[in-house]
C-alpha cells in the first residue's frame, strides 16, 4: 500500500457495487480503499473512526439514506470529501446533496473509466459532477440576491477572499494550505467563516457562486 495514497471509504448497501468499485479503485496506485460500509449508520461510524480523505456514498439505501448519512457526517465534523454516487438524477436530490455539504454528485450509469477519472479528480480536491447535472446546479445558484451577496463579499477579509478564489478553482483545503503556506486547520476556520458570511452551506455552493460572480464582474 502506498502511504501517500488517497484513502477511500465506500458506503453502499449493494455488495456487488462495492466490490466493483473496490476493483476499479485497486487499479490506481494513488487510491486505496480503507473501509466498506453496507449502511449509512455503519458508514458514519467508519467515517468518524478512520477520517478518510474521500467517501463515496450511495443515495438510496435502506434505513438511513445517503442524504441523512451525509447530513449526519457533516454534523459530526467529518471533513472528508464526500461524493454521492447514485442512480438518481433528480434535481432536488442533487441540490439537497450539495446544500448538505457533498463535494460532488456522480451517476452510476457513467462508464466505469469515467467514474474512476472523477474519483481521481475528487482526490485532487476538485468538485466532480456528472456532465448532465452541471446546468441544474448553475441555475439553482443564480439567485436574485446576487447584488446583496456582492455587498457581503466586501465584508470578507482579504485572506477569506483569497481562499474563496482558490475554492472556486476547485482546490481542497490541503492544497489551499500549501498554496498560502498556512495550516489545514487555519484554512478550515476561514472556510467556515466565509460560508457563514455569504450564507452558503457548502464549498461547492461557494465555488459555483464565486464563478458566477467572476463571470458577472
Amino acid at each position: 500500500m502506498n502511504d501517500l495514497a488517497t484513502t477511500v471509504l465506500l458506503v453502499d448497501d449493494h455488495p456487488l457495487l462495492r466490490k466493483g468499485l473496490q476493483q476499479l479503485i485497486d487499479l490506481e496506485d494513488e487510491l486505496t480503499v480503507i473501509g466498506e460500509a453496507a449502511s449509512g449508520k455503519e458508514g458514519l461510524q467508519l467515517a468518524i473512526e478512520h477520517d478518510p480523505d474521500l467517501i463515496i456514498l450511495d443515495l438510496n439505501m435502506q434505513g438511513m439514506d445517503g442524504l441523512e448519512t451525509l447530513k449526519a457526517m457533516r454534523a459530526n465534523d467529518v471533513t472528508s470529501r464526500i461524493i454521492m454516487l447514485t442512480v438518481s438524477d433528480n434535481d432536488e436530490d442533487v441540490l439537497t446533496a450539495i446544500s448538505y455539504g457533498a463535494d460532488g454528485y456522480l451517476l452510476k450509469d457513467m462508464d466505469p473509466e469515467d467514474i474512476l477519472e472523477k474519483i481521481k479528480q475528487a482526490a485532487l480536491g476538485k468538485m466532480v459532477l456528472s456532465e448532465k447535472l452541471t446546468g441544474v446546479l448553475a441555475q439553482a445558484i443564480r439567485k436574485p440576491d446576487v447584488s446583496q451577496k456582492a455587498n457581503i463579499l466586501n465584508s470578507l477579509t482579504s485572506r477569506e477572499f483569497e481562499i474563496l478564489k482558490l475554492i472556486a478553482k476547485g482546490l481542497s483545503n490541503k492544497l489551499i494550505a500549501r498554496e498560502l503556506d498556512i495550516s489545514d486547520g487555519t484554512v478550515k476556520v476561514h472556510v467556515k467563516h466565509l460560508l457563514k458570511k455569504l450564507n452558503l452551506r457548502s464549498r461547492v455552493e461557494a465555488a459555483v457562486w464565486m464563478i458566477n460572480q467572476q463571470k458577472g464582474a
